[in-house]
């Protein structure tokens, strides 16, 4: 089998779309997080701002309320003292700065120096002088944008107009807000990096087994299906693992089958076709010789079509239409049998137990077994024998068995009788009297109702044979097990 040059390239495509598409989505998830991370630092931002504005206009109207004029010793009366005092004592921010107008003009200044000296913007100035209800606002300067608030003050009895003018430079704020950002971002990075590094280990060892079953499939020829994948976990792939490994049990049988059937068909089939070509080349002329080598070959000829019915059979029982199940009734199946095997052979023919049960079955073909084993006993015993046909139930299984009186089979026999063209010698001798297939069918049809084939015997008093069958058969069209012996079937009697 040649391997595929595009085999290793396809497996780690495969890893690589896994792994691609996970850093995908938690790349994605990440974007999505540093969006929302921004858009919330940003308004959270905006906000304090605000409050920073807000808060110096309640700090003003503290000021003007608990404070009194230093020249006067008494609350202040007049606009310009009061946001004098108030910016002399006021310590903004490095990213905040105050200023007051009086009449629209600029007056004083807080102490700090402001990124930007906005109370020297005509523009900005022209903007806000002569509002005289609070008013927030953002512009642009030097230093970036800004956010404002100008709160005008008056004395009722006094002509002047003068606003306090608060300044929140948002450059910084910003910076700040983009620097958390940044290192959110370089921790993504990181966090998606190794994700990508676990992701890849990860992939690598769910897909271990995904690439032992390839290398497997790669090396499997059909003179080597040993090999098998070891299978660890109970997840899809170990599932797969599995389903792969059955798959080549399956196959190793069916390989296997096949090379027997070649092997048993070409060496049976040998020797008849042996004899029929030797006599066919050296048949006579003489009318009576030539009538009895005829009848050789058509004698061969019978054999072998007996042999090939034979073999197809036991090809056919790996099928799943082997079987066509219905209700039997095991009494009438068991009289059937016995009124059709006592015309095999003159023998003292009885009928050992009965149960009154119904079971689905072929009922074909366990009559094809009971009488195969049937024939099987009329050649291993003589007239003054007795054989017998029985029918019993076990908790849930059907027992139909055979019993003989014969001459039994010895130990180192039971095993490999039920192999296909074993004969066996009784009265001293090899038997002819078939293929040696007959057993292995019995074991074939009772394999295929989910049972096997029991067998009981003691040399030179006679043998039981019992179809072991589950009263609702579970059809397996496998090829058979050994049959089992002795020490599976209790002693029935003989």
């Amino acid at each position: 089998m040649l391997r595929h040059p595009a085999s290793r390239a396809a497996s780690l495509s495969a890893r690589s779309r896994i792994i691609g598409w996970m850093m995908l989505l938690v790349a994605l998830a990440l974007s999505a997080e540093l969006l929302i991370a921004a858009r919330v630092l940003t308004e959270r931002a905006e906000a304090e701002l605000d409050q920073e504005l807000v808060h110096e206009g309640h700090k003003l109207r503290d000021y003007a309320g608990r404070t009194v004029d230093p020249a006067t010793g008494k609350p202040y009366r007049e606009v310009r003292g009061l946001l004098a005092g108030y910016l002399a004592e006021a310590v903004p921010d490095a990213d905040e700065t105050l200023f007051s107008l009086i009449d629209g003009r600029p007056a004083h200044r807080a102490r700090t120096e402001p990124l930007a000296r906005l109370d020297t913007d005509p523009q900005f100035v022209g903007r806000i002088a002569g509002q005289e209800q609070p008013q927030t606002g953002t512009v642009t300067s030097t230093a970036g944008p800004v956010r404002y608030a100008v709160f005008p003050v008056r004395f009722e009895d006094a002509p002047d107009l003068g606003a306090l003018v608060v300044v929140e430079f948002a450059a910084p704020v910003k910076e700040r807000v983009a620097s958390t950002v940044r290192v959110l971002g370089v921790v993504s990075f990181v966090a998606l990096s190794l994700a990508g590094l676990a992701s890849w280990q990860v992939a690598g060892r769910v897909l271990a087994p995904i690439r032992t079953l390839r290398r497997t499939a790669e090396t499997i020829r059909e003179s080597d299906l040993d090999q098998r994948i070891t299978v660890t976990g109970t997840d899809d792939v170990a599932a797969l693992a599995r389903t792969f490994n059955e798959m080549l049990d399956r196959l190793q049988s069916a390989f296997a089958g096949q090379r027997q059937f070649l092997d048993d068909a070409s060496h049976e089939l040998r020797t008849p076709i042996t004899v029929i070509r030797g006599h066919l080349e050296l048949i006579s002329e003489d009318p009576a010789k030539r009538a009895r080598t005829l009848a050789l070959v058509l004698d061969e000829l019978q054999r072998m079509n007996r042999l090939v019915d034979d073999l197809m059979l036991l090809a056919k029982a790996e099928r799943p239409d082997f079987l066509d199940l219905s209700e039997v009734d095991v009494t009438d199946l068991v009289m059937q049998v016995l009124a059709k095997a006592s015309a095999l052979g003159d023998r003292h023919w009885t009928v050992s137990d009965l149960t009154e049960q119904t079971v689905l079955a072929d009922n074909q073909r366990l009559t094809q077994a009971l009488m195969q084993l049937a024939a099987n006993a009329v050649r291993h015993t003589r007239p003054t024998d007795r054989i017998s046909i029985g029918a019993t139930t076990v908790t849930d299984r059907l027992r139909l068995s055979v019993t003989d009186t014969g001459t039994g089979i010895a130990p180192e026999d039971r095993t490999r009788i039920f192999d296909r063209f074993t004969r066996l010698e009784h009265h001293g001798r090899r038997s002819r009297g078939g293929a040696g297939l007959g057993l292995a069918i019995v074991a074939s049809i009772a394999h295929a109702h989910g049972g096997r084939v029991l067998l009981d015997s003691t040399p030179g008093k006679g043998s039981t044979f019992t179809l072991d069958l589950p009263l609702t058969p579970a059809y397996r069209p496998h090829r058979p097990a050994a049959a089992t012996t002795a020490t599976d079937l209790p002693r029935t009697h003989r």
